[in-house]
């Protein structure tokens, strides 16, 4: 049985899902962590949710994602 090597072309960061939910999340705890906006309005136990609910989502972004990043602004990738 003879194995074949599969070449994955790399795709710029920008291109990842992966990244973008983990930058918006990060982006919404700062935000959250300045202003107190969204957990006096919700109760905690959603607060607890939302949070599992985005390392939910962000594990089956990296199961499902096949394709290397590119880091910078490298025109093969593009």
């Amino acid at each position: 049985m003879t194995q074949q090597a599969v070449v994955l072309t790399p795709k710029p960061w920008w291109q990842s899902k992966t990244v973008w939910l983990n930058l918006i999340s990060a982006l919404l705890l700062a935000l959250e962590l300045k202003f107190d906006l969204l957990q006096p309005l919700v109760p905690g136990n959603v607060y607890a949710w939302m949070s599992v609910a985005i390392t939910v989502a962000n594990v089956i972004l990296r199961v499902v994602t096949a394709s290397p990043l590119v880091f910078g602004f490298n025109k093969e990738a593009e």
